[in-house]
Order: C-alpha cells, then sequence, then structure tokens
C-alpha cells in the first residue's frame, strides 16, 4: 500500500499564533509532526507539509521535511489539500491521510490504518478513526465530535449532540453512557485522491452548516466514510498555550 501524508499548516491561529513554528524540545511543532509519521510509517511514504507561508516552508526544509508553499485564502483545510494534491501531481486514484500540523503526538500506526481502509473498502471516498467514550462529561461535550456506525463501520452520521442517544435518556439527563459505548471521532482523514479534488467543488450541506462539520458535505451528498475504531484515544493535539507546555514536558523526558 502507498498513500501520502499531508499535514496543512496555517500560521494564522486565534489562540496560539505561530502555532507550527512553536518550538518543541528544539524542533518546530510542525516538523516533530512530519518526523514522528514518518518514522512509523512503510519506507518510501511521502510525508509533505502544505504550509501558508516561506516561513513554514524554511523551517521544514532546514530538516530535511518536503513541504509546498499554498495559498493563504483558502476557506478550508480541504482546499488547502486539494492544491496540494494538484502541486505535488498526485494521480486520481492515489491516497491521500490528512494530518494536522497540531498533532505531535499522533500514532503512525493509526496513520497507516486509515489509508488502509480505503484499500479494504472502495466504496468509501474517505476514511477516519474513532474510539469510545468513557466519561460522561466527554459524552456531553459539543466540543468532543461523535460519530455513528453501520453494520459494516461506515459512518451513518457525525454530530456534536450526544448520539447515539438512549430512549429514555432525558428523563434524567446525561448522568450515564448508553451501552454499547459511543464513539468519539478522531481528526484524521484519509481520501481519494480524485474525490479530494472534488470535495470543495461541492456545495455545503445544511447540516454541515448546523453541525459546523465539514466532513457532513460528504455524507449529505452520498459518499461514504469508512471508520477505523481504535480501542484507545490519541495524544491530545495542541490548541492552546496550555496544551503546548504538556507537550514540550513531554518531549523533554
Amino acid at each position: 500500500m502507498r498513500f501520502t501524508v499531508l499535514i496543512p499548516a496555517r500560521l494564522a491561529s486565534t489562540r496560539l499564533p505561530n502555532k507550527p513554528l512553536a518550538d518543541i524540545a528544539g524542533l518546530p511543532m510542525v516538523v516533530r509532526v512530519a518526523q514522528r509519521v514518518a518514522s512509523g510509517l512503510p519506507a518510501g511514504t511521502r510525508v509533505v507539509v502544505a504550509g501558508d507561508s516561506p516561513e513554514i516552508l524554511q523551517a521544514c526544509r532546514q530538516h530535511g521535511v518536503e513541504a509546498v508553499l499554498t495559498r493563504q485564502d483558502h476557506p478550508s483545510g480541504s482546499d488547502r489539500l486539494a492544491e496540494a494534491c494538484d502541486l505535488l501531481a498526485l494521480s486520481d486514484d492515489g491516497l491521500v491521510v490528512n494530518v494536522q500540523g497540531d498533532e505531535p503526538l499522533i500514532d503512525p500506526a493509526l496513520v497507516s490504518a486509515v489509508a488502509e481502509l480505503l484499500v479494504q473498502r472502495p466504496e468509501a471516498s474517505m476514511s477516519t478513526a474513532a474510539h469510545p467514550i468513557h466519561e460522561v462529561a466527554d459524552f456531553a461535550n459539543p466540543n468532543v465530535v461523535k460519530v455513528v456506525l453501520d453494520a459494516r463501520d461506515l459512518a451513518l452520521y457525525f454530530s456534536r449532540a450526544p448520539i447515539a442517544w438512549w430512549r429514555d435518556g432525558f428523563t434524567d439527563g446525561i448522568q450515564s453512557l448508553p451501552s454499547p459505548a459511543p464513539l468519539r471521532h478522531i481528526g484524521l482523514y484519509g481520501y481519494r485522491v480524485g474525490f479530494l479534488r472534488q470535495f470543495p467543488k461541492l456545495s455545503q450541506a445544511p447540516i454541515e452548516v448546523t453541525e459546523a462539520l465539514e466532513q457532513l458535505r460528504a455524507l449529505w451528498h452520498g459518499h461514504r466514510i469508512a471508520v477505523h475504531v481504535t480501542p484507545h484515544a490519541p495524544g491530545a493535539g495542541v490548541d492552546t498555550p496550555e496544551d503546548l507546555e504538556r507537550v514540550r514536558r513531554h518531549f523533554s523526558r
């Protein structure tokens, strides 16, 4: 199986300015992400940063990480990925996995599993991952995206609401978890390159706008998303200065 890992990286961040270049034990964060992913993937797997500024490209190239310069005015991450596919001249039948540039603790095995799903499930245009939720607070948290699957582990729906919801759940409020355990969506995506080129051109879905979840556009237009269920939560990403300090302590050890 051959695939390309694309890591979108933008300097603009409301909570953590210049986040891709934040120092983590002597290396910029986006370089940490690229190196971690590459360390656990099959030889020859291409790992490319899709940056929006010359500063990101320079940082990557100083540390031997391949990078391409994309436009700064993309309305979404998928637009940036589609441009990167064109810049890299990837074929429509190729496979791409999108790893966020603020995930320095990402498990390379999870990246491979998401790519492998597209080989195993030819009916799926996309793939992603999820893990069981074990805390009531996470189930109720709208920042924790949930996913419900069918019998073939294809996504039926993604939501910020607590789903699947049991019939009598409103009686006492959210004080316990349904059984089987609900699934938390992990923001790691695999794409067929041909579909990725089409995706930004698809009209926005009403449910996408309501939930503020871009992956619902694919479902609304009839595309299938295969989901790899892993038993464990991945390492947390970096969204705040507190997250950055936690990750710095991890690498310093």
